[in-house]
């Protein structure tokens, strides 16, 4: 059966979109950007001694990449907050536009022995028109897996994101927290502003 150009150029993209739903590996980001974070700018301890290298035994500190999403990613995350019914072309399709964009840094901790993520936090950049067109980021969504509480991992997330964000030229970087958890933030070197968090929902 003879087809058009056309027809052949239609399926041709309709097998190679079919193909760029399919999770991999390929990571969110340059993986040698935390390999070059300066760890000895760290500025809180870890007892027994941990880093972005040795997060731990069996564990593994990396970008995300969308294969994560069979390794229990969503799992993590919803033990933040409501990730909502999310498909894996979703997952995709959102992933896509953080990487082109190269805002967005999303790391997680993967158990290579579970196959399992069991920690995740994520750096956003916006770009700023003040400060001399400056940049700044924003640390959101750190959750460690219940069954990975006291590895110290969410203390490793923050660490590593807070300098990453120093490494990309931020001028500053921000986070949410309670007024209860002040004093931990404070650790890593933040300090509370006086400005008010405020929101307008539209939907949980």
């Amino acid at each position: 059966m003879l087809i058009s150009v056309e027809e052949e150029a239609s399926m041709i993209t309709e097998k190679s979109g079919a193909a760029a739903m399919i999770p991999d590996e390929t990571p969110l980001f340059d993986p040698q950007l935390l390999e070059d974070i300066d760890w000895s700018q760290n500025m809180v301890s870890f007892s027994p001694s941990i880093s972005p290298e040795l997060p731990g035994e069996g564990l593994v500190l990396r970008p995300l990449c969308t294969a994560d999403i069979n390794r229990g990613y969503y799992k993590v995350l919803g033990q933040l907050t409501k990730v909502g019914d999310v498909t894996a072309e979703d997952f995709i399709k959102t992933f896509e536009h953080m990487k082109k964009t190269e805002n967005y840094y999303v790391i997680v901790v993967e158990d290579l022995n579970l196959g399992q993520i069991v920690a995740t936090a994520t750096l956003i950049i916006e770009n700023k028109f003040i400060h001399g067109c400056a940049k700044r980021g924003r640390i959101e969504e750190v959750v460690v897996s219940d069954q990975c509480r006291g590895k110290q991992l969410g203390k490793l997330l923050l660490s590593v994101l807070t300098l990453l964000s120093k490494k990309l030229n931020c001028y500053k970087v921000t986070l949410e927290c309670k007024p209860k958890n002040v004093a931990f933030y404070e650790k890593f070197g933040y300090v509370a502003s006086d400005e008010t968090y405020m929101q307008c929902r539209f939907f949980e």
